[in-house]
């Protein structure tokens, strides 16, 4: 027993012995590495401000419910809410709510049917006027003081921290967005197939434009089938730029104004009331360019010519 003994203590000593010569060449490779590249050692900085994704505050039998998805139903209830009020007693004579609803619908109409014509609006304006709503009121309810900041957190250095608040922007969240975009792609694929029909809608793609002959023929349909083969990829990846412009604005937005809170901590209150202003005119924007490059993308597959009016 004894000689075990002594050939465990042995071991133990050997060990630390080891131990102690690999922490001094580590502390040596650690000091190396700083003095060649100072950076390498700087210690992680915790992230601050909103997070990429939304955070999950319950799970009903299994189902996730984030804070994005509460915001983007309390939006969506809001506006069901509303034009059922505006609509509920329509007037001859249009007053209060009824003449602001008409007064957006109508202004959205003639605005499209000046950009895709009285055509092609009269299919698909239920939709750019649906998403076009949802974006700029979603947009600006997620600035509302309380969106962010209402939640469960623990206190620091600077005050009470929220890290996982109730409310967050609906549009901050790119599965919002990207369902968005993917159920226009959808739509898109419905309309231009209606309109043009299978082997128009592959003429549209692929078919060369002009009047050409001989030789000059058969390069033009080279030339067109090769740019056919582009716009497929391109129209694979309208999806996906319009999801994340949409995403990436309002969630560069809700992090700046965070900045402009944090910044400086007695000045939190003031610093960001500059920002809010230009929020509200992004989330106009932002709900505009996406009507607008949807409503455009389905032009340039359902293009009619209007008839001419005789006078």
């Amino acid at each position: 027993m004894l000689p075990v003994v002594a050939f465990a203590c042995l071991g133990i000593g050997h060990a630390r012995g080891s131990t102690a010569a690999l922490g001094t060449a580590s502390n040596d490779s650690a000091r190396t590495r700083a003095q060649a590249d100072p950076a390498s050692v700087t210690p992680k900085q915790p992230e601050t401000g909103p997070t990429q994704k939304a955070v999950e505050i319950a799970r009903p039998l299994g189902f996730p419910i984030t804070n994005s998805m509460i915001a983007s139903w309390i939006v969506a209830v809001g506006l069901i809410v509303f034009a059922q009020l505006a609509t509920r007693n329509m007037k001859a004579v249009p007053d209060g709510t009824q003449n602001f609803w008409e007064w957006l619908v109508e202004s959205l109409y003639s605005f499209l049917e000046g950009i895709i014509g009285s055509h092609l609006v009269k299919r698909t304006f239920w939709f750019f006027a649906s998403v076009f709503i949802f974006i700029l009121t979603a947009n600006w309810v997620g600035l509302i003081p309380g969106a962010g900041t209402i939640g469960w957190g623990h206190r620091g250095a600077h005050g009470f921290k929220v890290d996982q608040p109730l409310f967050r922007g609906a549009n901050a969240d790119v599965n919002l967005t990207m369902a968005m975009a993917l159920v226009f792609f959808a739509c898109w694929l419905i309309w231009a197939l209606g309109e043009n029909g299978p082997i128009g809608f592959l003429k549209e793609l692929f078919a060369p434009k002009g009047e050409t002959a001989g030789l000059m023929k058969a390069v033009m349909v080279v030339v067109f089938f090769a740019s056919g083969c582009l716009e497929i990829i391109s129209i694979l990846f309208r999806p996906v730029s319009l999801g994340f412009r949409l995403y990436g604005n309002v969630f560069a937005g809700e992090n700046m104004l965070d900045a402009m809170a944090t910044l400086v901590p007695k000045l939190g209150w003031l610093l960001p009331i500059p920002f809010y202003f230009m929020e509200l005119l992004v989330g106009v924007v932002q709900a505009l360019v996406f009507m607008l490059l949807t409503a455009v993308f389905t032009l340039l597959i359902c293009q009619h010519e209007e008839p001419v009016q005789r006078a």
